[in-house]
This record gives structure tokens, sequence and C-alpha cells, in this order.
């Protein structure tokens, strides 16, 4: 029988790609998100703003699943209470929420106020199951792509990263949200370790662009926890994904995003 699944954020980069994965068999697919984006045939849309309760209980009313994939730099664990109360009101049976490798472990707010949703999560009355996540290689791209246009570019030491395919985490999200709650599950990481100054030189190489390095140490105790790889979870403890950031590089064909010469 088909279930009635909620997309939080279901119009951002993972929930573009992990929709289409939940349109199978009989499920219903509703999106929340505060504006309206192209969604595929079929979806639901709902304008809401999850800083706010209002509406809510509406909105999650005969929800069977709820994806949680809204985020953002702040008051992602306001929205997560907000939303996990409302399914607590409404019957959900199953609440799955992404969150992000080291979010108990690194002396970040980002990173405290991931760890604080899981905990809200976990201590509610709602069956969850909760991911955790490397960096995406999307989001690498836009911070490495910044870096680059620089003519020196800061290397900073200790500073690393586990690129997971955002295809890969759509599926693995997918996945979850359609199976029976689990709790806690193994994190999603990608297949290799990489120092950012690594990164940094692979897109510049494929770029075409000749730039100096800088290296840079982290000061203080996100310096502390970085070299220490906190951020990181060791492959024997987590699930990693097939596609790795060369693989990903190649198809971003980032040599033709250089200016053409003028005619």
């Amino acid at each position: 029988m088909g279930m009635n699944i909620l997309v939080t954020g279901g119009t951002g980069l993972l929930g573009r790609q992990v929709l289409p994965l939940l349109q199978q068999e009989d499920h219903t697919v509703r999106v929340l998100s505060r504006t309206a984006a192209s969604l595929p045939d079929g979806v639901q849309h709902v304008a809401q703003d999850l800083r706010s309760s209002e509406g809510l209980d509406e909105t999650l009313a005969g929800i069977d699943v709820v994806l949680h994939l809204a985020g953002g730099a702040s008051g992602d664990d306001q929205t997560t209470q907000n939303l996990v109360t409302a399914a607590e009101r409404q019957g959900a049976w199953h609440l799955v929420l992404i969150s992000v490798t080291g979010a108990d472990a690194m002396p970040i707010g980002y990173f405290g106020m991931k760890a604080r949703a899981e905990q809200i999560v976990t201590d509610s009355q709602v069956p969850h199951t909760i991911v955790r996540v490397a960096q995406v290689n999307n989001l690498l791209l836009r911070a490495v792509r910044a870096m680059v246009k620089l003519p020196v570019v800061p290397t900073p030491g200790g500073l690393r990263a586990q690129p997971v395919d955002a295809r890969d985490v759509a599926a693995h999200l997918a996945a979850l949200t359609l199976a029976a709650p689990a709790g806690r599950v193994p994190d999603l990481v990608g297949p290799d370790v990489f120092e950012m100054g690594d990164l940094l030189r692979s897109y510049a190489e494929a770029a075409g662009k000749r730039r100096l390095f800088m290296p840079m140490r982290l000061p203080g105790k996100v310096g502390v926890a970085y070299r220490e790889g906190r951020n990181l979870t060791p492959g024997v403890d987590a699930t990693v994904a097939p596609r790795t950031w060369a693989d990903f590089l190649a198809e971003q064909d980032v040599a033709g995003r250089r200016k053409q010469p003028q005619r």
C-alpha cells in the first residue's frame, strides 16, 4: 500500500534528486518549502516556513513518513522542533533526519545546531531514522571554485573531507525513507579522504587555472578539531558511497566554464 510522504526542503539540491525516487508504486509525495519551484508531475507543494509552527498540523495531517531535508546556516534546531511537535500530534510513524558527520564533535555552531536537532528527534515520540552525511560534492565544488578564483589560494592544512556524491545521498535517503525506522544508522561518506589542498589543486588543474597555493594553519579549537579528523567517519564505521570526487569533477566540465576570448 502506498504511503503519504512529506519532504521538507524538497526543492533543494538533494530534494530535487530524491523526489523521483520516492514516487514509486502508489506513494503520494508532498513538498514543504518556502517558495515553489519546478517539481515532478504529481508532487504536491505546500508553501510554508518551518520557522513558524503555524499551519504545520494541517500540512502533517495524514502524513505517514517525513523526510526532513530543510536546513540552513542557523535555526535548524528550532525548525526541527516545530516539525517534530506537529508530527507527534498528527501521528506520523516515521521521521527521517539528515545530519552531518561530526555533528557532536566539531566546536562550530552549525555542527552543534545539527546535534541539537538530532537530540530533538531522538527525544520525540515519533519513530525515527537519523543519518549523518559527509561533505556533498556539489557544495564542496562551490567552495573550491570560489577559492580558486583568487590569484593566491589559501590552503588550510589539516582540513580534510570525504566528498560524497549527491546522487548517492539521494538514493540512500530514499531507501531509508521507504524502510522501517532504524534509529541512528551508519554515516554515509565518500570513498576517499582528501586534504583541502588536494581538492583545490584537482579543481585548478581540471579548470586549466595556474595558481599559487599558500599553506595556512587553522587556529584555535576549530583547527585542532579538523586536524584530529573529528568531521570524518572511518569507512569501517560508515556506509561508503561508490562515486568518487574524480568522477564527479570529470562530469562537471569545469574547463568549459572558462571565459571565451573576445573576438
